[in-house]
Order: structure tokens, then C-alpha cells, then sequence
């Protein structure tokens, strides 16, 4: 089993929950755009505990199906037991990853990816691992960062460093923060036809739920970022205090990384 830089365990399953909660809008919008309908057959890569994966499963019906590929069991068993409750019979798990996994070839009209090429090593070969399994003609969609997008106002304080904390963080394990910048070039490189690049940003004050998603990953995060060697143990601690003197100024407004919506023709 790979491991994943956030954690595997409860805290980080519900954390995910949440963050499917507020970002479902965007991926929602991004799947009517793409088309996805009944009968489709869709690959859910790095699906987590399934969130997306059952979305999915709403979708295309039982004339369709869905195949979760994830390398971590506590997370698959968890969509396993989801999907049981509902009786759903045409769901299919894969354990592994792109670069592990044997998948059928050209069997899938859609393969999705969310927030997991911002923590590969290799993004061109994991996509290009993919590939053989889209049928011609199909779709391969990326939600993933352009983590610019982020900022705490007023500005001022030590939360200003988080930005470069995070793009440091993320790069001494393998990631990229900036990973939606470079996929149109890895689609041209695999002869993959972009339609579709679209950018969001969620903003919010001290009470919403963007601010309360990105508190769930700083305020866990920011010392697993020193320890990293990503920052100092006293800037951590001067961002977290920054952070949570915003969040009890009701004039805060907290705006999210760049969430990109991106999606190549085969």
C-alpha cells in the first residue's frame, strides 16, 4: 500500500467527507459539462473512501458501472460497505494505483482523478499508465491545484508564509502544488485533446464552510509541515496562532487554493 502524505485513519476519512461536502458543487457542474449520463463506464482513480465514486454511481445507474482504484483498504473497505448498504451490484474495487494496478483495456468512457496528481512524483507516466484503459473517443477528468489561489485577509500576519509552506511541504514528499499548471503539456505530450479548463476559488468569512475545510487541514498540518522541514517549529506555531485570531475576527475572509477543473479527449 502507498502512502498517502494527509494520513489513513478516521480523522482523515471524515475530513475528506467534508471536503467532498464543499467542493461537490464544482465537481458536480464539472461532470454535467463532461457529459456523464446513464450507462456510462467510469474509473475513479484515487477514490478515497468513495465519496466521488458513489456520485458516480448516481449517475450512470445500474445500466452503467464504477470502478474505485484505491491503494489504501481502510478507505476501499469503507465504499465497499456504502456501496453493500445500497445494493449496489455494478461497482467493482480495485486496490492499488495507476502505476500498480492491471486495468482492462479501453473499457472506461470517463476516468476521473481528484486530488491525487498534486502528490505524485511522476504525473505524465501515472496519466500515461491510464490511457490504455480510456476507450477512443472518451474522457479523462482532473480536478487538482493551482495552490495560488490561497490567502487569509487582512493580511499581514504569519499566515502570509503558509503558501510557500505548502508548495515546500508537498515538494519534499514527491508533490506538486502548482500540478494544474503543467497538464495541459503532459495532454499534449499523449496526444490528449483539452476541452475543458476551468478555474474556482471558494471564499468565505469565519463562519463558512470553506474557512472550516481549511482548518481541518492547517491546523493538523502545520506541524507535520515543520517536522518536514517545510518550516520552522516557531513559524508553525506563529501561523496557527495567526489562523485562529482570524477565525474569531468577524472582518476575516479566507480565499481557497485554485481548484482546477480539466478535462482531455482520447
Amino acid at each position: 500500500m502507498e502512502e498517502y502524505i494527509l494520513g489513513i485513519n478516521q480523522e482523515e476519512l471524515e475530513r475528506l467527507r467534508f471536503q467532498h461536502g464543499v467542493w461537490k458543487d464544482v465537481t458536480d457542474d464539472f461532470f454535467e459539462r463532461t457529459g456523464v449520463s446513464k450507462g456510462w463506464q467510469c474509473l475513479d482513480v484515487g477514490a478515497g473512501p468513495g465519496f466521488v465514486s458513489m456520485d458516480l454511481r448516481e449517475r450512470v445507474g445500474e445500466s452503467g458501472s464504477v470502478t474505485a482504484l484505491e491503494p489504501a483498504e481502510y478507505y476501499l473497505d469503507h465504499f465497499k460497505l456504502e456501496s453493500q448498504k445500497r445494493g449496489w451490484k455494478n461497482i467493482q474495487y480495485v486496490l492499488g494505483t495507476a502505476e500498480t494496478a492491471t486495468l482492462p483495456r479501453e473499457e472506461y468512457d470517463l476516468i476521473f482523478v481528484r486530488w491525487v496528481l498534486c502528490f505524485v512524483p511522476d504525473p505524465e507516466k501515472f496519466i500515461a499508465n491510464l490511457l490504455p484503459s480510456l476507450k477512443k473517443g472518451g474522457i479523462i477528468a482532473i480536478q487538482d491545484y493551482l495552490y495560488s489561489g490561497l490567502g487569509l485577509y487582512p493580511k499581514g500576519g504569519a499566515f502570509d508564509n503558509a503558501l510557500e509552506t505548502v508548495v515546500r511541504h508537498w515538494k519534499i514528499n514527491g508533490g506538486d502544488a502548482f500540478i494544474a499548471s503543467r497538464i495541459p503539456s503532459i495532454f499534449h505530450n499523449l496526444e490528449i485533446e483539452l476541452i475543458d479548463y476551468s478555474p474556482h476559488c471558494k471564499a468565505g468569512g469565519p463562519s463558512s464552510n470553506v474557512i472550516e475545510w481549511a482548518d481541518k487541514y492547517f491546523t493538523k498540518h502545520f506541524h507535520t509541515m515543520a517536522a518536514d522541514g517545510a518550516t520552522t517549529k516557531e513559524m508553525a506555531d506563529a501561523m496557527l496562532e495567526d489562523w485562529y485570531a482570524h477565525r474569531k475576527n468577524p472582518d476575516t475572509i479566507f480565499c481557497s487554493p485554485i481548484l482546477v477543473d480539466m478535462a482531455g479527449r482520447k
